[in-house]
């Protein structure tokens, strides 16, 4: 006769992975959602590899941050300048400027931490049969049970781990071959410093009319 223990210590494992995965999958969504609020009602085109703005106006490529494993993508200021509902939009004069995540989840620190814990939770729910295993009094028929069971609880338990097998190091294999030839690899501070010489070029285009040149002249 099998022991309820081991019953329990299946069932138990079993219970602690089905969490591990729930959470998961609600880390995931939550980090969905984030991600949809920041880009608001722009829509991403995979095919393009390449944002459409509400006012029907494409962000392209223009660089990619090695840091922070980011792709940005920016309007073209003299269209974005001009635009009727840019003080809703953006403040910069560059352009509007959206991010993505190039790396799939978990991505971020955060993403990973919520990953860590699931992985915590799917280590215990293989320790739970495993311990429940070792006491001397066990038959090898309930061994064998414990031990069918911490192979299928780690078996099923894999994916969660699979973040460990990818690197963050360099450019992501499946990005270089994908973007354009023009986009850039540049930090954080090389893009805003960027961004801020932009802005200025086009601060100056704007303000360098002939008639301004003649108002000043003409004024006493």
């Amino acid at each position: 006769m099998i022991a309820p223990a081991v019953w329990l210590a299946v069932v138990y494992g079993t219970f602690l992975l089905l969490i591990a995965f729930a959470l998961d999958l609600a880390a995931r969504q939550t980090s969905g959602r984030a991600s949809g609020r920041r880009s608001g009602a722009f829509t991403y085109h995979a095919a393009h590899d390449a944002w459409v703005c509400p006012e029907d106006q494409w962000l392209w490529p223009h660089s990619f941050d090695p840091e922070h494993r980011v792709m940005r993508y920016r309007a073209t200021p003299a269209v974005c300048n001009a635009c009727p509902v840019k003080d809703t939009c953006t403040t910069s004069e560059a352009g509007r400027e959206i991010t993505r995540t190039v790396d799939p989840w978990p991505a971020s620190e955060a993403e990973r931490f919520h990953r860590g814990i699931a992985c915590t939770l799917a280590l215990l729910s293989t320790l739970w049969p495993l311990a429940t295993a070792l006491p001397p009094e066990r038959t090898w028929t309930e061994r064998a049970i414990l031990a069918a069971a911490v192979l299928l609880l780690a078996a099923g338990g894999l994916p969660l781990w699979s973040h460990l097998r990818r690197t963050t190091a360099g450019f992501p294999a499946g990005v270089r071959s994908e973007v354009r030839a023009d986009v850039k690899v540049e930090t954080l501070d090389t893009t805003v410093t960027t961004a801020a010489i932009a802005a200025a070029r086009e601060a100056r285009r704007r303000t360098g009319y002939r008639s301004d040149h003649g108002a000043r002249r003409s004024r006493p």
